[in-house]
């Protein structure tokens, strides 16, 4: 199975609600929502995602390791890119509810697990730019740009997705009036999930958003992804503006 996290998902999108219902004090509603997603999965990454979120809001610590150990095993069935970084956080929310009910061998064991799953991305590709620059195959990509979201800020990373879709979202956003490009790239050195997303909303990095001090080189030209409709930018761009957090570069 090869699914990539999509925002127009169905399961994600009552994720999200829920998500908004919490942040509003609505914990009831909230956890109603992550019912809803649970109930309306069709398979394990639906399941994945709707049990970590149902796991978080539970009041007995025995009902959060039930629905953090069935997110884990979802999970574990797709085993790819898409959610092998959210392992390290999986196992480390089970270890602490093993720490809860003093049952500190188990614990123990799933905090190995958390600190062996984590390191340098595996992730292979292949991996995206968006932007509105026009720039030709061989052209590098280089960090000290201004960032799309906050006015001024001069970002010390280069940004990049395994993503498609997400990579056009950043071409939708990003300043400029050229039109909307989305560059196949390879990184030349390391680089390391984004920050900005990675533990957020979601367990590990499931848009597959990674960040590089050291330069992307083009290879190539993306054609193909699922273009923001007018009124969806705009509402992108609204909610881009009202995002008040820090950023973390």
């Amino acid at each position: 199975m090869n699914i990539k996290f999509d925002p127009n998902n169905a399961v994600i999108k009552l994720c999200m609600s829920g998500m908004g219902l919490e942040d509003s004090g609505d914990i009831e509603g909230a956890i109603s929502m992550f019912n809803k997603a649970w109930y309306d999965a069709t398979n394990d990454y639906e399941r994945f995602i709707a049990a970590y979120h149902l796991a978080r809001l539970q009041k007995s610590v025995k009902d959060k390791l039930k629905w953090m150990e069935t997110s884990l095993q979802s999970a574990q069935k797709i085993d790819d890119d898409n959610v092998r970084s959210a392992y390290s956080t999986l196992f480390k929310n089970i270890a602490e509810c093993y720490e809860e009910i003093d049952d500190s061998e188990n614990a123990k064991r799933n905090y190995e697990l958390s600190n062996s799953s984590k390191g340098v991305p595996s992730d292979a590709g292949p991996f995206y730019h968006g932007t509105r620059a026009d720039l030709s195959v061989g052209d590098l990509l280089t960090a000290g740009g201004n960032s799309n979201y906050k006015d001024g800020l001069k970002m010390n990373h280069i940004y990049f997705t395994a993503n498609v879709n997400g990579a056009g979202l950043a071409a939708a956003l990003a300043k400029g009036e050229g039109r909307e490009r989305v560059y196949i790239v390879e990184p030349t050195g390391e680089f390391e999930d984004d920050p900005n997303v990675t533990d957020k909303k979601f367990p590990g990095n499931l848009t597959r958003s990674y960040r590089s001090e050291k330069p992307l080189r083009i290879i190539g030209e993306e054609t193909e992804w699922n273009k923001l409709t007018k009124t969806e930018r705009q509402e992108w761009r609204e909610k881009s503006s009202k995002n008040t957090g820090e950023i973390i570069n």
